[in-house]
């Protein structure tokens, strides 16, 4: 299925592995090109030579200033993006009781004002073109909070209300807003949060298997259609 995106342009935030990484390939494969960001300069050029015409940057989006820079260095890189997916690690694990109080800042700064800063970078030139495209990685955790993670769970449930609240204003013009929400997929967080072994958590899936991270690059490019 050709999904008309051939010549349109990207900016994937933390595409050095995981989510972000596939849905980065995903998009190259359709023709289009794309700039993708991580920390480490070493790793996310390695990312960059896997995809086709990728254009690695390195940036820091579990900042407002991080988040900001990635977009406008991507502008910079591309000429324009088009194609916006915003998405950033986990922040630490913890229950009500184990988390304390400052931990909160971070984490919000982290999974919610880094795609805030992303969209403000990024959406008004979508709007003034009449075409965007902002597909947001988020978690499950959005529909049902996971015990472990109140960090992510608070910080997540936040952007999405505000990309709800964004997709309805700019919805007119020519620029849709979405989030994928996965479950467990096989990623480094994934092996992080079960300490390298992922089997009990497969064994909790009806499936027997944790996602497949190709699976959700897939879904999040044709989201971009």
């Amino acid at each position: 299925m050709d999904l008309g995106l051939t010549g349109r342009t990207a900016a994937v935030a933390g595409a050095s592995s995981g989510l972000g990484y596939a849905s980065a390939r995903a998009l190259a494969a359709e023709g289009v090109r794309v700039a993708i960001c991580g920390r480490d300069r070493e790793r996310i050029d390695a990312a960059a030579a896997r995809i086709d015409g990728g254009v690695p940057l390195v940036a820091d989006v579990s900042t407002v200033a991080g988040a900001t820079g990635f977009v406008e260095a991507a502008i910079d890189a591309l000429g324009r993006v088009d194609v916006l997916v915003p998405n950033a690690g986990g922040p630490p694990p913890g229950t009500f009781a184990s988390t304390p109080l400052d931990a909160y800042a971070p984490a919000i700064e982290l999974n919610l004002l880094s795609t805030v800063a992303m969209c403000h970078a990024a959406v008004p030139a979508m709007c003034e073109r009449g075409w965007g495209r902002v597909v947001a990685i988020t978690s499950v955790a959005v529909r049902q909070p996971i015990g472990s993670l109140i960090l992510s769970n608070t910080a997540r449930a936040g952007v999405t209300g505000f990309l709800k609240t964004l997709a309805i204003e700019v919805a007119g013009r020519g620029v849709t807003v979405n989030s994928v929400q996965p479950g467990l997929h096989l990623t480094e967080r994934a092996r992080t949060l079960y300490r390298g072994d992922t089997s009990g958590a497969a064994a909790g899936i009806p499936a027997g298997a944790l996602g497949d991270p190709d699976d959700l690059g897939a879904v999040a490019t044709f989201l971009c259609a």
